[in-house]
């Protein structure tokens, strides 16, 4: 709840199923953009090909196939609520970097766009990986880890809380 009161970004990490979602959903229903929308992204559920325009959005005729009239992305679509990045160790190295780029200037540049948008919109990060091993093989950016880190919230798996498996 104390998390949930300050606007910077939150890392949860923990074993599968530990309950990273739901703390999350905490702090979206104790922060200050509790009445905006809660947006649940699993990074590792959308092919690599189709996650830049699903997070970034898309501008009319930007690929074959792009809808006439464009499309929002989801960090649009969280404008002045959260957006919960599950899975973000499964982030591709190339979008990391628009990522890093989101966090640093709040802004997004949709696929075949060429002006930045601006977006108000809260991230939130989740993983199972251990971010710091793959910084070391360079498979996740050290700059984007301590963007996303600035509150690291931990928690232990459920087999060291069992009176939470009810919850």
């Amino acid at each position: 709840i104390r998390i949930a009161a300050v606007d910077s970004p939150v890392l949860i990490q923990g074993e599968s199923g530990g309950g990273k979602e739901l703390i999350a959903e905490i702090i979206h229903s104790n922060s200050r953009c509790k009445d905006g929308p809660f947006v649940r992204v699993n990074c590792g559920a959308i092919p690599d090909n189709l996650l830049e325009s699903e997070l970034f959005g898309y501008e009319s005729g930007a690929f074959t196939g792009a809808s006439k009239s464009g499309k929002l992305g989801l960090f649009e679509l969280a404008k002045g609520g959260i957006i919960f990045l599950d899975e973000i160790g499964e982030l591709p190295m190339n979008l990391q970097v628009k990522l890093l780029r989101v966090l640093q200037d709040r802004t997004i540049l949709r696929v075949g766009g060429v002006e930045p948008v601006k977006i108000d919109c809260r991230v939130l990060a989740g993983t199972n990986r251990d971010l710091r091993a793959m910084i070391e093989k360079n498979e996740f950016r050290l700059d984007l880890f301590y963007r996303l880190n600035v509150i690291p919230v931990t928690i232990p798996p459920l087999r060291e809380r069992p009176e939470d498996i009810p919850v």
